[in-house]
């Protein structure tokens, strides 16, 4: 009987979850994680977890059963302080072996403010913020070592994520406002499925290569997607704030994304790849993300 194929998937939050559940029927997936606390959970998805502490992870620590003659799913964030990512750093110098390639997902953070002009991979990047320029750090990291190693290495950039568990929910409840939409930023974004579908699909192509661009092409504004959200929902619109209230009310979480506007081009990765998107259509997104939300409810409840 042939073997699985195998891969090792770096960072088993939200996406690294939802690539299991993709992957675990054909495939045997190890997955690296921080702590304990979701073995359980990812014994279930089909994942053999990997309790390792990546900030001091050695060559003692990676076995080349994990990542052999197989694609490495990097989703783990970089640190939380510093201008670059000694983490990322860390563990590709860890490597015994060369993987079959390493994907990477990186932000659309790394163009910075556009000012609502349009992003494509051959904008020049322009980070602004501590989080942004940590993952350019981590994409000039990988591409090096990479280089040096002969590894296919694809950088996906992406947007804000949506999907099941990841719509604003509780602060359309909390009755938290939002900026007019006048002055609101564009702020793209992807389903989770469509997210998988093309971390898989660059995995699988060798022609797959360099840096794409990942969004689903819709140019909304924060306050339009909060509205569609809510709408979907049965739940009350947002109050509308101006931007100068806004810096003295809201979260400082939230004010990070007020600052930055940019429509980001993703006509690579389908011209190239050939690869469409389930959820082209952010209406038909927030359905379907709320109707699975409510069905993983209903299946914890009977439990």
């Amino acid at each position: 009987m042939a073997t699985l194929p195998r891969a090792l998937i770096v960072g088993c939050g939200y996406v690294g979850q939802h690539l299991a559940r993709s992957l675990s029927a054909d495939h045997i997936l190890y997955g690296i994680v921080r702590g304990t606390t979701n073995v359980r959970t990812l014994r279930a998805l089909g994942i053999e977890p990997i309790v390792l502490d990546l900030d001091a992870v050695t060559h003692r620590d990676l076995s080349p059963t994990w990542y052999r003659a197989s694609p490495i799913f990097y989703f783990a964030p970089p640190p939380q302080n510093g201008e670059s990512d000694a983490r990322i750093h860390g563990f590709l110098n860890a490597l015994i072996e060369q993987p079959a390639g390493l994907i990477y997902i990186s932000t659309t953070g790394v163009y910075g403010d556009l000012r609502g002009a349009v992003a494509d991979e051959s904008t020049s990047l322009n980070p602004s913020s501590p989080r942004a320029r940590r993952r350019a750090s981590a994409e000039e990291i990988t591409r090096v070592w990479c280089h040096e190693h002969s590894v296919r290495r694809v950088v996906l950039r992406v947007p804000a994520i949506y999907g099941p568990g990841r719509l604003p929910l509780d602060r359309l409840r909390s009755g938290e406002p939002t900026v007019i939409e006048s002055e609101a930023p564009i702020i793209n974004r992807i389903h989770v499925d469509d997210l998988v579908n093309a971390c898989v699909a660059v995995a699988n192509n060798a022609n797959a290569r360099g840096v794409y661009n990942i969004s689903d092409g819709n140019e909304l504004t924060m306050t339009a997607y909060l509205n569609r959200v809510a709408m979907h929902a049965q739940l009350p619109a947002p109050s509308q704030i101006s931007l100068e209230h806004a810096q003295l009310t809201l979260k400082p979480e939230m004010l990070s994304y007020l600052g930055e506007s940019r429509r980001i081009s993703s006509s690579r990765i389908r011209s190239e790849l050939g690869i469409e998107l389930r959820y082209a259509d952010v209406d038909a997104g927030i359905v379907d993300s709320l109707k699975e939300e409510a069905a993983n409810i209903e299946r914890r409840d009977d439990k």
